[in-house]
């Protein structure tokens, strides 16, 4: 990673760090500012009134246990969530297709959203008052308005994990802030912002409904990987043990904020038990803003290796695979609507959770 001043500019309420990084483009390099906000990290000002430490902050609690739905409960990011409501002491519900098992203690619900009428018959059977629905595989507008159809009615709490894929990778600000934004209208992350357009246009009434849009997500549970053509990878480790190059575009120069899938987890269930963020949109990201290839330097370093990179050319990968754009942009963002409504953001450091994660798969 290559950085220009070496000490952050300490300015204003929040003690916003200025790193300024050297950053690609096709043209060359350019220098930019990215102001980050370390009122979670120790490093507010004793003055700062609006400001709290991180050991200050707001920690939610439960004051009893909670009746939980989970929509999609047995892929990464939903599982995470299922084990993390049944470690609270939660009754928990996932509606699944029953391709893959449950985590245990949950109570599957065999069911396919896209059968309207047999979704809502099954959900129908729960035998308890649903407090909070997790959608974690709300995909397009319909399945919001589903959302909206079966669970309003119950005056549930939901919780709609929406995706940093929703902003236009062309027209981004930095750090990107939920409102001032510009938006795709198509493709993956132009589908997720109808869904959440659906739920703005319908209001928090009857049904309470928050977003979360996160960025890169990671952690056990997981494959390696954050930037084509090495996201995801199955055999990353491998590839980096026996020394072979792993391709990056733009040599992984793209800046973003990879999100550990418990801390997203922990977000989740905390943004959905405060009134406070009835009715919000919260981008949710890690606290490590790093050029890719350093996710890549950490795997490398974890496993004893060194990272060896192939650079692939921005402007001929995006010609070839123009429904990659969004991965093509740096993905770093505001916390401050999160952190205003009281909910503690990610604090897991980046070269933690992915020690974690290499542990978890070398041990598979």
């Amino acid at each position: 990673m290559s950085r220009g001043d070496s000490d952050p500019l300490r300015v204003g309420c929040h003690s916003r760090a200025i790193a300024r990084w050297r950053v690609a483009s096709d043209s060359g390099f350019v220098r930019v500012a990215i102001p980050v906000c370390n009122s979670f990290r120790g490093a507010c000002r004793p003055d700062a009134a609006s400001c709290r430490r991180r050991d200050q902050a707001v920690d939610l609690r439960y004051d009893r246990a909670m009746n939980v739905l989970v929509l999609g409960g047995s892929g990464f990011l939903s599982g995470t969530v299922v084990r993390r409501a049944l470690a609270a002491g939660n009754r928990v519900w996932v509606v699944t297709r029953g391709r893959r098992p449950v985590p245990d203690g949950a109570v599957a619900i065999v069911a396919d959203r896209h059968d309207a009428d047999a979704f809502a018959s099954a959900v129908g059977r729960i035998d308890a008052p649903v407090d909070l629905v997790v959608d974690c595989i709300a995909f397009t507008p319909a399945d919001a308005q589903q959302d909206v159809d079966v669970f309003g009615p119950m005056r549930a709490r939901l919780v709609l994990v929406s995706t940093d894929f929703v902003y236009d990778p062309a027209r981004r600000r930095f750090p990107q802030t939920e409102d001032d934004a510009d938006y795709l209208v198509d493709l993956y992350g132009g589908l997720k912002r109808q869904a959440e357009q659906v739920l703005l246009r319908t209001g928090a009434k009857p049904l309470r409904w928050s977003v979360v849009r996160p960025g890169h997500i990671y952690g056990p549970g997981s494959l390696l990987g954050c930037l084509p053509p090495g996201g995801r990878d199955a055999d990353l480790i491998g590839k980096i043990e026996s020394g072979s190059r792993i391709p990056l575009v733009g040599g992984g120069r793209f800046l973003q904020q990879p999100v550990y899938v418990d801390d997203l987890a922990r977000v989740i269930f905390d943004v959905g038990s405060t009134d406070a963020t009835v009715g919000g949109i919260y981008n949710v990201a890690g606290p490590d803003t790093v050029e890719s290839v350093e996710y890549y330097r950490i795997v490398a370093a974890a496993i004893g290796k060194e990272l060896l990179v192939d650079e692939v050319p921005v402007a001929s990968y995006l010609a070839e695979n123009p429904d990659r754009a969004s991965f093509l942009c740096h993905r770093f963002y505001s916390l401050d609507k999160l952190i205003g409504a009281g909910v503690r953001p990610p604090d897991t450091p980046l070269a933690t959770g992915l020690g974690l994660q290499v542990e978890s798969l070398r041990s598979s």
